[in-house]
């Protein structure tokens, strides 16, 4: 059954986070999400590319891109309307400020992660793409360094799953 979110978004605003390692498919996947919902999307990698921050991963810049994306998500969500995130949120610190936000405005967060293999991702990350800079040694070092996400997690698997079938079974998830 495919439910559809435009109603619910409209009378309803709600964060939703995409999530996971590098090369997983997130952006792909959040872009479509947010096309399906009729959704801003707001990307780290896209954040940083704007700000000028190519090539800037260390603590201070990851939390400055993250900063970045939160404003953006305050506009949208005090708008009234529902916006779809979209980075690596490997650490808690860079998860806390939005899951705060959430609880701030009195609207759901829901944690949505997208998962590959390992194989998959060597494939993925060994060609060029847009914005992402992160190869498989990215991919390596943010998987060890991923801290495990508190709450609930909503997980599709891009590696298993069409992009359809991957939209459908999260629009239904939101919709719950």
């Amino acid at each position: 059954m495919k439910a559809d979110l435009q109603e619910f978004s409209a009378s309803r605003p709600g964060l939703f986070i995409v999530f996971g390692l590098p090369g997983t498919g997130k952006t792909t996947f959040a872009r479509a999400l947010a096309e399906r919902l009729g959704l801003p999307h707001f990307n780290t990698d896209i954040i940083r590319a704007e700000l000028g921050r190519k090539q800037q991963y260390d603590l201070r810049d990851k939390s400055f891109i993250y900063a970045r994306m939160l404003e953006r998500a305050r506009g949208e969500l005090q708008k009234g309307k529902g916006v779809i995130l979209d980075g690596t949120f490997h650490r808690e610190i860079f998860r806390n400020p939005f899951t705060e936000l959430a609880v701030d405005l009195e609207i759901p967060v829901k944690w949505i992660e997208v998962t590959a293999k390992a194989a998959i991702v060597r494939q993925r990350v060994s060609g060029t793409r847009p914005y992402s800079e992160a190869d498989f040694e990215v991919y390596l070092k943010i998987r060890k360094e991923f801290e495990p996400l508190k709450g609930e997690v909503f997980r599709v698997h891009s590696d298993m799953e069409s992009l359809p079938e991957m939209i459908d079974k999260t629009v239904e998830f939101l919709s719950e």
